[in-house]
């Protein structure tokens, strides 16, 4: 997902929010033609894009501007940059990386793994997309959500699933363990 520069346009969205995106730049790839790929925080990409804000703060942790098409998707899947799954969790080619942070469709459970990271259900991992493992492994166990009471007891569940035997193999599991 290239990301359009690494300068601000902040128009009308003030120094707080600035200085809060300033402050947790996105890490990307430099890629063929001067493209930012961003590698991490997509989901930050897409919030920042729905809130119209067109540029933000990256940090370019490799170049490999230099590689072919080709090259450049096997390294970023080497490096395990690219994780090709949809909102449902199935696997798919490169192709259907979208090629802009507006492309990117939520995963609802993604989010789910997320409130339950912060409620300490399991702990924050450098592991790429861990968040996705720990969504795969609630959207087989927990009933999808319409209401926020729902999403709160799902929370919950999670919170009980993600400390079970059966969530041992996850990145960041910490069964019964207080952090």
């Amino acid at each position: 997902m290239p990301a359009y520069g690494s300068t601000l346009h902040w128009r009308q969205h003030g120094d707080d929010l600035r200085w809060a995106i300033k402050a947790l730049p996105m890490p990307a790839v430099l890629g063929r033609d001067g493209k930012h790929f961003i590698i991490y925080h997509h989901h930050l990409g897409r919030a920042l894009w729905d809130a119209q804000v067109e540029y933000a703060y990256v940090e370019v942790v490799c170049d490999v501007s230099k590689l072919a098409t080709e090259a450049f998707w096997n390294e970023m899947a080497l490096k395990r940059w690219v994780h090709p799954y949809d909102e449902q969790g199935i696997l798919h080619g490169i192709a259907a990386v979208p090629g802009h942070v507006s492309g990117l469709v939520d995963d609802p459970f993604r989010s789910l793994a997320a409130f339950v990271r912060d409620a300490d259900g399991y702990a924050k991992t450098p592991e790429p997309f861990a968040d996705f493992q720990w969504a795969d492994f609630f959207r087989t166990r927990i009933r999808l959500w319409t209401t926020s009471f729902q999403f709160t007891a799902a929370v919950h569940q999670g919170e009980y699933l993600a400390k079970s035997p059966d969530a041992r193999v996850l990145p960041g599991f910490i069964g019964g363990k207080k952090r």
